[in-house]
C-alpha cells in the first residue's frame, strides 16, 4: 500500500469487548517471556542508565558494599523489565492501538542483586471512556504481583493501565495534538539548552547522607529534575534496559507475528513490523494520531521514581508510587519534574513522607502527575 494515510486499522467492537471482559479476574497462564528474569548487576545497570540514573547504589558494587545492603540493589522501577504485562502488553482487541497511561506500585522489600523474579498477573478491569484525543477508548487495567522465585517472598505489587484507541479516529479527528502537529519543529539555541542542562550539573544524589524523617517539613520542595531534550536515541536507550514489548528480530519477529498478527503492521516496504515503532518512526506515530515519535510510558513513570530515590538517599525506602500520563512527549520536548512534601505520618511504628509530583514540558504543558510515599528513618 503506497498511500499510508489510507490504511484502515481494526476498530473497537462490542463483540471484542464482551470477549475481553470474560478474562477479568482470571489468572494469566504462560505469560509472555519477560526481558529480565533476574536482577543481575548488568540488568540493573542497563535499566538505570536507560532512564539516565547513575545512582551508585544501583550501579557501583564497590560503593554499595559500604551500605546496609552490602551490594547493589535494583532501583524500584527495574521491575518494569520483569513483566511485559505491567509494561503494557495487552490482550484482546487485536490491532487496536494501546497507549500505556499509568501505574500504581507498592514495594514490600528492596530487590537484592541476583534475585530471580516470578510474577502473577490478571486483567483487573475494563472501563469505557470518550476521549478528546481518540473518541471511544477502553481503559484496560492489569494487576501484577512480583515474587522472589526462590523464597516465595512478595517483593511488590502493581496495577498498570493502557487506553485502547482506534488509530484511524485518533489520526483523523483527534484534537489533542492539533496545535503540536501544526507547530514548526523547535530548534534550540545553545543558550536555551544550557538553561536546562544546568539541572544535570546540579543534580544531587543524596546517597549515604541519611535523610531523617525529623528533618523533613511539609511544603519542602524537591530539587527539580530534568529529562531530555527528547531524542529517538534516548527512547532506544530506555528500550535497551527495559526490553520493549514487541521488539524482536528475524525469526523471533516472525514467530511473534504468527501468534499475534496484529503485532505485525506493514511498514513502507510492505514488511510487517511492530506497533512499538511509534517510538522511533515519526511517520507511523503521526499515522496513529500522536504528535511524532515519543517516549515510553513506563519510562516516564521511572523518571518520577528516579526523582524521589535521588532525594530520599540510601536509607530511605520507596513504599508506594503512582504515575498518570497526560500527554505524549515527542522528540524535542524537555521535561521538568517538580515535587513537594505533602504530608508526614507514622504507621505501625514506621515513619513516612508523602510527596506530590508534576512533570511539565518546556512550555508548561502537563506531561504527567504522580505521588510517592517514602519511608524514612527517624532519629
Amino acid at each position: 500500500m503506497n498511500d499510508m494515510t489510507q490504511r484502515q486499522f481494526p476498530r473497537i467492537t462490542q463483540e471484542g469487548l464482551d470477549d475481553l471482559s470474560k478474562r477479568i479476574g482470571v489468572k494469566i497462564e504462560n505469560t509472555v517471556e519477560p526481558w529480565c528474569y533476574e536482577a543481575t548487576r548488568d540488568n540493573i545497570r542497563h535499566y538505570a542508565h536507560g532512564i539516565g540514573d547513575d545512582n551508585p547504589l544501583w550501579c557501583d558494587p564497590d560503593y554499595a558494599k559500604g551500605t546496609k545492603f552490602g551490594d547493589v540493589i535494583a532501583l524500584p522501577s527495574f521491575l518494569f523489565s520483569t513483566s511485559r504485562i505491567i509494561s503494557g502488553y495487552v490482550g484482546g482487541l487485536p490491532g487496536v492501538h494501546a497507549m500505556w497511561s499509568g501505574s500504581e506500585w507498592e514495594w514490600m522489600k528492596p530487590i537484592a542483586r541476583n534475585t530471580e523474579l516470578r510474577t502473577e498477573a490478571y486483567l483487573k478491569d475494563l472501563i469505557e471512556h470518550e476521549t478528546r484525543f481518540a473518541g471511544r477508548a477502553v481503559q484496560q487495567i492489569y494487576h501484577v504481583d512480583f515474587y522472589d522465585a526462590k523464597t516465595g517472598d512478595q517483593l511488590a505489587a502493581a496495577d498498570s493501565w493502557c487506553f485502547r484507541t482506534e488509530r484511524n479516529h485518533a489520526a483523523e479527528k483527534g484534537t489533542k495534538y492539533t496545535d503540536v502537529k501544526n507547530r514548526q519543529p523547535r530548534v534550540y539555541t545553545q543558550e536555551e539548552l544550557d538553561s536546562y542542562t544546568k539541572y544535570y550539573e546540579q543534580e544531587e544524589i543524596r546517597g549515604a547522607e541519611t535523610r531523617y524523617w525529623d528533618d523533613v517539613t511539609v511544603g519542602d520542595a524537591l530539587p527539580t529534575m530534568v529529562k531530555g531534550p527528547m531524542t529517538v536515541t534516548g527512547f532506544i536507550a530506555y528500550a535497551q534496559g527495559w526490553g520493549g514489548l514487541y521488539i524482536r528480530a528475524n525469526k523471533m519477529a516472525w514467530k511473534l507475528q504468527q501468534k499475534h498478527p496484529g503485532a505485525g503492521i506493514k511498514n513502507r516496504f510492505g514488511i510487517p513490523d511492530c506497533p512499538e515503532r511509534v517510538h522511533w518512526e515519526e511517520d507511523f506515530a503521526l499515522e496513529v494520531g500522536a504528535p511524532g515519535a515519543y517516549d515510553y510510558g513506563p519510562e516516564r513513570a521511572s523518571w518520577l521514581t528516579h526523582h524521589v530515590t535521588n532525594w530520599m538517599g540510601d536509607d530511605g525506602h520507596l513504599s508506594q508510587a503512582k504515575c498518570q500520563v497526560r500527554r505524549h512527549n515527542p522528540e524535542g520536548d524537555i521535561i521538568l519534574i517538580h515535587g513537594e512534601v505533602a504530608r508526614k505520618f507514622d504507621k505501625d511504628g514506621k515513619f513516612y513522607v508523602e510527596i506530590t509530583q508534576r512533570a511539565e514540558q518546556q512550555d508548561g504543558e502537563m506531561s504527567a502527575v504522580g505521588s510517592c510515599i517514602v519511608e524514612l528513618p527517624k532519629k
